[in-house]
């Protein structure tokens, strides 16, 4: 029995070296063959089944599929420039030392492409890989006839994965729809598809409800199934604008924190605000260009760095400036619009005043795709985490800290603090530093969804005074509610009316909600509110 399984072992091992052997020599043999031999190679290469054929269709396809000079290796160049870095088909590792002079194309010509067209749909079809099953029915929904349906047919009934076998069902029940004899069948199928959100489906049902030479139930039931899913995609409507208000009430939200601890402390209203949400803006882009080999993780080094540069020179602007004119407040409010021009003017002499665009990591590229009818991006999701994170931090600084229970004291009332022993003056200062410098983490948030430029603080400025105010002036929670809000309400009204006309509505329902609630949603106690 021992020795029977020891030849059984022996021999599943030979006739895989031998599969293997005669996989990698039918590649090599593509690097000599002639347009007409190679697709009679590539119909055997498809027999064998093997998951690395899929790169390898898909380079042919596209005119990317070379072979290295020295020895004959297949390699694919880069899908979006067609040439460096190349990557082997069988190891799928870059292979860095390769360049235009050490490859040879492998030549392809429509008739090929034709081939390869159906045969890459028949591979994903059977790819293991459950996402790329699922993609390649759904691209199958516009063009089903008796053949595919015959070969989905059969793959549904091995098909384990719930999402692909969802996929099959939606096209065998589209092609019974439009092609079944049985109007009972067809009403069915009609039913099962009022679930579907593909647009393929959508636009097929549009045809049947409008068929006049369909029957009448069936019309009936496409009407019905199409209302159905219209009002889901309503829906989806309604959540994507919410998620685009969220967005916007994060970069909000960043860009007011600032403020709200600044107003409420010091009683100060810092027009230079803005300034401060460029410069670390302008940091992301610095530590970018120190760190150009290393995008996905520069944002990791741009973001303490935005914090230290705005938040220094939020202290510094706090001790040569407005120490000198507290209780002044036209003197602070035209001292920091002046310090703002400067800035922007510094900004310009250093970087010029053009524009500056800052790369997005990977993992901030592309979006989520939850169904057809709604994709969520990945850089305005990690934003609006992002923005929920510093509120939690500085709700925990500001509760749990000397300085917080100090800074809170000096709002409240700066006369008994000083009375206390507290160092007012200090605490003054690092409250323009903290304010100042989460500003500048805004900056690096707003760098990921627009470019840089000298300009890019004053956009933010007037809805940042706005949101504190409607908040209430020192309140973070106040400040949170009301950035939130502002932002829904901005994008839920920018549909109907228009973006010029969305901002000048939000504004003056605030004007009109001030004048009922001088104090905000959620008013300060202490000298604040008074």
């Amino acid at each position: 029995m021992k020795r029977l399984c020891l030849w059984a072992t022996l021999w599943l091992l030979t006739s895989t070296a031998l599969a293997e052997s005669l996989f990698e020599q039918r590649l090599g043999e593509l690097t000599e063959a002639s347009l007409a031999e190679t697709q009679s190679l590539l119909e055997a290469l498809e027999a064998e089944g093997d998951p690395r054929l899929l790169p390898l269709f898909d380079a042919l396809f596209n005119g990317n599929l070379y072979y290295r000079d020295a020895d004959q290796t297949l390699v694919a160049a880069d899908p979006n420039t067609g040439d460096a870095p190349y990557i082997g088909i069988l190891s799928g590792e870059v292979i860095a030392s390769l360049n235009e002079d050490n490859v040879t194309k492998v030549r392809v010509n429509n008739r090929l492409r034709r081939y390869l067209n159906d045969a890459l749909a028949r591979l994903k079809l059977t790819a293991p890989d459950p996402a790329i099953r699922e993609a390649a029915v759904n691209e199958l929904l516009t063009q089903l006839n008796a053949d595919t349906i015959a070969q989905l047919d059969v793959l549904r009934a091995d098909e384990q994965n719930a999402k692909v076998q969802q996929a099959l069902d939606t096209a065998l029940n589209l092609y019974t729809a439009q092609s079944s004899d049985q109007v009972g069948a067809r009403v069915q199928a009609i039913g099962e598809l009022s679930s579907s959100l593909q647009n393929a489906v959508r636009n097929a049902l549009a045809r049947l409800a409008e068929d006049e030479d369909a029957p009448e139930a069936v019309q009936n039931a496409a009407a019905e199934s199409l209302n159905s899913i219209e009002q889901k995609f309503t829906f989806y409507g309604y959540v994507d604008q919410l998620f685009f208000g969220l967005s916007l009430g994060s970069v909000l939200l960043l860009a007011a924190f600032g403020l709200a601890i600044t107003f409420g402390v010091m009683g100060v209203i810092n027009m230079a605000h803005g300034e401060m949400l460029m410069l670390g803006a302008y940091t992301t882009f610095v530590v970018q260009q120190l760190m150009p080999n290393a995008i996905n993780q520069s944002i990791w080094v741009a973001i303490p760095m935005a914090f230290l540069v705005a938040g220094s020179v939020g202290v510094l602007i706090e001790r040569c400036v407005i120490r000198f004119l507290h209780g002044r407040p036209l003197e602070t409010l035209l001292a920091t619009f002046g310090i703002s021009l400067i800035l922007q003017q510094l900004v310009r002499t250093i970087f010029s005043p053009l524009n500056r665009r800052v790369v997005a990591p990977d993992w901030l590229s592309g979006s989520w795709q939850i169904n057809p009818a709604l994709s969520l991006t990945f850089n305005r999701l990690y934003i609006l985490i992002f923005a929920l994170i510093v509120f939690a931090l500085l709700v925990l600084i500001m509760k749990k800290t000397a300085l917080g229970l100090q800074v809170r004291a000096v709002s409240q009332n700066r006369a008994m603090a000083k009375a206390m022993g507290i160092k007012t003056d200090w605490v003054d200062a690092l409250t323009f530093g903290l304010g100042s410098g989460i500003a500048g983490v805004g900056g690096v948030a707003l760098s990921q969804l627009t470019n840089v430029g000298p300009n890019l603080g004053q956009s933010y400025i007037i809805d940042s005074f706005m949101v504190v105010v409607f908040g209430g002036v020192g309140n973070l929670y106040g400040t949170l509610v009301a950035a939130f809000s502002l932002g829904v309400a901005n994008k839920f009204l920018e549909p109907i009316t228009g973006t010029v006309l969305a901002t000048t509505l939000v504004l003056v329902f605030i004007i009109l909600f001030i004048q009922k609630r001088p104090k905000g949603l959620f008013p300060q106690r202490g000298r604040a509110a008074e």
